[in-house]
């Protein structure tokens, strides 16, 4: 009886270490890296400035981060952000990871991200043609319209609910008609620079959401009936005007 009873109490034992080993490999700490400035392109090439930071128990206390097995700093303070640039390190293939000392002095290890340390000449020649890509879709979609002069487009009744694609639409603050936006155009904020296709003025433009551009299409069969009464008046007080000068001859 004696035997079965230690038999259990090992089998109890061991059980119990293998929940806490369990529980401590769910405990460990994720690393993640973003860009502040530089460059990160394609297969781990990055030149520049960058921040690593952890995800963890809540229960941290400090966190070490290290490039291969160099310490580099130590943050005590939630939320565990470190910053690093890339110069000051020799160039190559680098191992990132970190450590995580909780209050009661366990350690938790992250995962190991691989980082390629290039110079800011390499960097430079990667990042030139994505800046001549940038470029020549600006001047695609901003300077072309004004160099061949846009013209109005009048062929859109007035009240016509339309279709606004994918760039969204919004509201021409000049003659109060929506449009829909140019998916490539100059942002500004939460505005674009971009010309109205009715009255042909460039404008900055908000995207506005679909009920205020059902609005705009309404009000502006409204305005444009007001505006037609109003031609109407001013050729009916000219008609009789000129009626009326008729009779002041004689």
């Amino acid at each position: 009886m004696k035997t079965i009873r230690i038999v259990f109490l090992i089998l109890t034992m061991l059980s119990l270490g293998f929940v806490s080993a369990v529980s401590a490999q769910a405990e460990q700490i994720t690393l993640r890296m973003s860009r502040d400035w530089g460059y990160g392109g394609f297969n781990g090439d990055i030149e520049g400035l960058f921040s690593m930071r952890v995800t963890g128990p809540g229960d941290l206390s400090r966190v070490d981060y290290y490039i291969d097995e160099t310490k580099i700093g130590e943050v005590a303070k939630a939320p565990f952000n470190l910053q690093f640039n890339t110069d000051n390190y020799p160039l190559g293939i680098h191992r990132l990871f970190a450590v995580g000392i909780s209050t009661n002095g366990q350690e938790y290890r992250s995962n190991v991200l691989s980082a390629n340390f290039v110079p800011k000449q390499s960097s430079t020649k990667v990042m030139l043609p994505v800046f001549g890509v940038v470029l020549l879709v600006f001047l695609l979609s901003t300077l072309v319209p004004i160099l061949t002069g846009r013209r109005k487009s009048t062929h859109v009744p007035l009240g016509t609910e339309r279709k606004y694609g994918a760039g969204g639409g919004g509201i021409c603050p000049k003659c109060h008609r929506p449009f829909a936006l140019p998916l490539f155009s100059m942002h500004f904020g939460f505005s674009n620079l971009t010309p109205c296709p009715f009255c042909g003025k460039w404008s900055f433009v908000r995207m506005e959401t679909i009920a205020k551009l059902r609005e705009a299409e309404k009000s502006e069969l409204e305005d444009g009936k007001s505006e037609n009464l109003s031609e109407s008046s001013d050729e009916e007080k000219l008609r009789k005007d000129v009626d009326d000068s008729k009779y002041q001859g004689l």
